[in-house]
């Protein structure tokens, strides 16, 4: 079953998005060569313990993960580019670092990520990055009430296969509420027109994830988590938490 959220539901998601903008935004301040993911984990749970919310991460434990995730962040380097499991790896000059925080305050949940550059970018990263962020500004702006979840798929898709970049299906957005997971899946490709009709008060985590190669095949690192592409090309990954208003999609997960 598809929730639909009140105006007020909608707000309280609201609280906890800023929450996760904050954790994602100090992150990527505290990045540096040399800091350790842990170390990011750390400052991470900082933020979240300052703002009274609660990890959606820590300890989560789906049907395919081997053991119960580690972290209150994914921390994806490089290659990775899905559920990086924070470790002693310490960052390097030239990185492309994936952070994806996941938080409810008051019971509400809010999900987003990011993808960033630590030291020296190089250039092909910042394209991916950008290619990322634009498939998920066109898969916000389709999703208004009277679309269907293959428009916000389809558009996804689009930006992805101009680009040329690996696309994978196994792995997309999702419904979110007061569960970090919700009904629907949203992939990150679709077929204008198909599936579930969209209407206000949906809210969804819409979250493209690319990789520079043109490969969609991934290999899962001994954690049990870290996804990593079969090609060792990079990846990038980027998400909102989207609600889906009158007045048009707002994204909750800003500062």
């Amino acid at each position: 079953m598809v929730e639909l959220k009140t105006p007020a539901e909608i707000e309280q998601m609201r609280a906890a998005g800023r929450v996760v903008a904050n954790v994602l935004q100090t992150v990527k301040q505290a990045a540096a060569v040399g800091v350790s993911l842990l170390e990011l984990d750390e400052v991470a749970r900082d933020v979240l313990r300052s703002a009274g919310a609660v990890s959606l991460f820590d300890g989560y434990q789906p049907r395919f993960a081997t053991a119960p995730f580690s972290g209150v962040i994914c921390t994806s380097v490089n290659d990775a580019v899905l559920h990086g499991l924070p470790s002693d790896l310490r960052l390097a000059d030239g990185d492309l670092l994936n952070v994806d925080c996941g938080a409810s305050v008051d019971g509400w949940c809010a999900d987003s990520a990011i993808s960033f550059c630590v030291g020296t970018a190089r250039a092909a990263d910042l394209e991916l990055i950008a290619t990322t962020e634009e498939a998920l500004g066109a898969g916000i702006a389709a999703a208004v009430d009277g679309n269907r979840i293959g428009d916000i798929g389809a558009a996804i898709g689009r930006v992805g296969r101009r680009a040329g970049v690996g696309t994978n299906l196994d792995f997309g957005g999702h419904g979110i509420g007061r569960r970090m997971h919700q009904e629907p899946h949203v992939p990150n490709n679709g077929r204008p027109g198909r599936g579930l009709k969209l209407r206000t008060g949906q809210v969804f985590a819409i979250e493209p994830w690319f990789w520079s190669g043109p490969g969609s095949t991934y290999t899962i690192d001994p954690d049990g988590w870290t996804l990593r592409s079969a090609d060792q090309t990079r990846g990038a990954h980027a998400e909102h938490t989207v609600a889906l208003t009158p007045e048009g999609p707002q994204i909750l997960t800003l500062p």
